[in-house]
């Protein structure tokens, strides 16, 4: 089974990825399986149908997933391409505990197959930029990051797996924070996951970001796995052609050498779990 559970196309605002290209490149690379998951972030994002004005970002709206254009899309290729690859309908939520009831909304119009829950900002404050970090310590912004992690993922369920759990670390320029720093919180925030029976996502841009370890790390990995976690989907992150499908089957080699028999792909929420 070689499927990408994480990929982004025009719909997301850091995009301008055609989905139908999208859809013909995985095709064309011999995909079985993908999944759309493109950007949902309330708190610094606007809906295309809020009545406000939209803000502007490098000449790009910077808006969320025009919802009702996005379905279509999706169901229109899923008609187009059945037979050739299963596409599955999927959303990124970054989500923050002020803007829990939006996302319950939203998940409540739509079915979805497949939602990554992500931790993108804090406090409406953006990691790239550094307005999160500025003016704390190391150990400040790392333990606010997973405290909010694990705030939102007590207080919300409507999602399939944690997405790129220790994202933060590659926007910290005082460098990695060490794992036995972190593993307390870290250690709450995956039990808290597998008790919900919840998943986490290996996210294979490390590579393209430079990073010297996975993301999450070979010692989260190797924590979920202790701790008997067992749901995990592989996602590249790509947003655009060189990106898709990238490094997809390295990673399977690798979870399988950490211990892990099986990832998952999803339908209508549940997850079917494939040898590695």
């Amino acid at each position: 089974m070689f499927a990408d559970y994480h990929v982004h196309t025009e719909f997301s605002d850091d995009s301008v990825y055609p989905m139908e290209q999208v859809i013909a490149d995985a095709i064309a690379m011999h995909m079985d399986e993908i999944c759309i998951t493109d950007h949902v972030d309330y708190g610094i994002k606007e809906d295309w149908d809020c009545g406000k004005e939209i803000q502007y970002r490098n000449g790009d709206p910077l808006a969320n997933v025009d919802y009702p254009r996005y379905m279509k899309k999706i169901r229109d290729l899923q008609s187009q391409y059945q037979g050739k690859i299963t596409i599955r309908t999927g959303l990124e939520f970054g989500v923050q505990t002020h803007t829990i009831p939006q996302y319950e909304a939203l998940y409540s119009r739509y079915d979805f197959d497949f939602i990554i829950l992500s931790i993108h900002q804090v406090e409406d404050k953006e990691f790239w930029t550094q307005d999160f970090q500025r003016g704390k310590s190391q150990r400040e912004y790392n333990e606010r990051y997973y405290e909010e992690m694990l705030s939102v993922i007590k207080r919300f369920h409507h999602y399939s797996v944690l997405g790129h759990m220790d994202l933060l670390k590659r926007y910290d320029l005082a460098g990695i924070w060490p794992f036995e720093e972190a593993r307390p919180f870290i250690e709450e925030i995956l039990k808290q996951v597998i008790a919900d029976g919840k998943g986490i996502e290996i996210n294979t841009s490390a590579r393209r970001y430079g990073l010297t370890d996975t993301c999450p790390s070979r010692q989260i990995l190797s924590l979920y796995r202790d701790l008997g976690g067992t749901i995990l989907t592989i996602g590249s992150d790509s947003h655009k052609p060189e990106h898709l499908g990238a490094d997809i089957e390295e990673t399977k080699a690798y979870l399988k050498e950490l211990g892990f028999t099986h990832f998952c792909t999803y339908e209508k929420m549940r997850p079917i779990f494939h040898e590695l």
